[in-house]
């Protein structure tokens, strides 16, 4: 039995949300080898305040003095048992129709990722009908 691997879905995180495709359409919007589909991690700070911390009830608490550290937060995606997410439907030069996608987050966050990295003049639209594009090619 052979197995079509550009009819599987991929999810492509991005800043914002993530978006679910099958993968021939996001080699055809992208590029065959995704190039310029890197989207790195932002550095995020966080500070711990002072604390106390009772590690035996009844014991004395410890005093924990605050402190900071940095790390790499990478784009996420949402997870859900159900197909999460919600529909759009993608056109792009030379697609020949629509073709459906799941996208968690804002479509303008998704509008933002498009704009940065798309190879072809796409557009989209909701279930609810809001049209979104067209988004020009990169080069």
């Amino acid at each position: 039995m052979a197995v079509d691997l550009d009819a599987r879905d991929i999810t492509l995180n991005y800043t914002g949300g993530s978006v679910t495709m099958a993968v021939g359409n996001a080699k055809d919007i992208f590029g065959e080898d995704f190039s310029g589909l890197d989207p790195g991690p932002v550095e995020t700070s966080v500070t711990v305040k002072s604390h106390s911390r009772t590690r035996v009830i009844g014991q004395p608490a410890t005093n924990i003095a605050g402190y900071n550290y940095i790390y790499a937060q990478w784009p996420t995606s949402t997870a859900s048992n159900a197909a999460a997410g919600t529909v759009i439907y993608m056109t792009w030069t030379g697609s020949g129709g629509d073709f459906t996608g799941r996208v968690s987050g804002s479509m303008s966050a998704l509008a933002t990722f498009f704009t940065a990295n798309t190879k072809k003049a796409l557009s989209f639209r909701t279930q609810r009908g809001t049209k979104y594009g067209p988004f020009a090619a990169t080069t």
